[in-house]
């Protein structure tokens, strides 16, 4: 038996004793769904290109070397396919049964909403809303993939860029304002799938302020001494375990 399984009771416990809880999830709430995270051993971080890939999603980058970007892109970003895992699913049964009240997550690839979850404040951006530059036309994610090269829109020729945050750009002001009304009245906030060393969206945790604080990560984060419970478990499994 796995150590976190015999966690779970009490994480149980604690899901069934609140009634205002707020999800706050990273790329590891996805991998279980086949979609690569940054920073492990396998992740886009350690992967050999042209540029290192935190050069290519800068917005310098995108607008300087347009072309190399959507090579990235399409390639190891543009993930429209995969299917949510129990992770997903048990949050959007936890909203529709009233427990949960909010997701916050620094994910772009829509797992959540395909899951069902409706209130979802994503901090990056998304793969499946793309805007054209010049006259604001939305594109779903399957036109930029069916796109050779350069996407450019079919009204007026102007370049489409992903409604994903680049490095060198700021996060939207009203999703923060959203992620922030949620965790500050949260009465308990559970953080999963993430390392907590992306800022500014790690930094929206010091805004709760509730009862219980609950970390689920397979690896150690600077804030588990803060938790009143750390699970080291692949997200997905534990939330398997758990009834709403």
């Amino acid at each position: 038996m796995s150590d976190w399984k015999a966690q779970i009771s009490e994480l149980q416990e604690i899901i069934d004793s609140h009634r205002s809880i707020v999800f706050f999830g990273g790329a590891g709430v996805s991998t279980e769904s086949g979609i690569p995270d940054f920073r492990s051993q396998d992740g886009l971080y350690n992967q050999k290109y042209k540029y290192p890939p935190e050069t290519i999603i800068s917005h310098s980058f995108f607008v300087r070397n347009t072309e190399e970007f959507y090579r990235f892109y399409k390639d190891k970003m543009l993930i429209t396919d995969a299917e949510p895992n129990a992770a997903h699913k048990k949050l959007a049964e936890m909203e529709k049964a009233g427990k949960l009240t909010a997701v916050v997550t620094q994910n772009i690839d829509g797992l959540h909403q395909k899951a069902g979850s409706r209130v979802v404040y994503e901090l990056h951006g998304s793969v499946h809303r793309n805007y054209c530059t010049k006259c604001g036309k939305f594109f779903d994610g399957d036109f930029i993939r069916n796109c050779e090269g350069v996407p450019r829109c079919d009204e007026c020729g102007g370049l489409v860029k992903p409604d994903v945050v680049l490095y060198e750009e700021g996060l939207d002001q009203n999703v923060i304002n959203g992620a922030v009304n949620a965790i500050r009245n949260a009465d308990c906030l559970i953080i999963g799938g993430t390392s907590l060393v992306v800022y500014p969206a790690a930094g929206l945790i010091d805004y709760f302020s509730g009862d219980k604080l609950v970390l689920v990560n397979k690896s150690a984060t600077s804030r588990d001494r803060m938790a009143d419970l750390v699970i080291s478990g692949p997200i997905g499994e534990v939330f398997s375990c758990l009834r709403v």
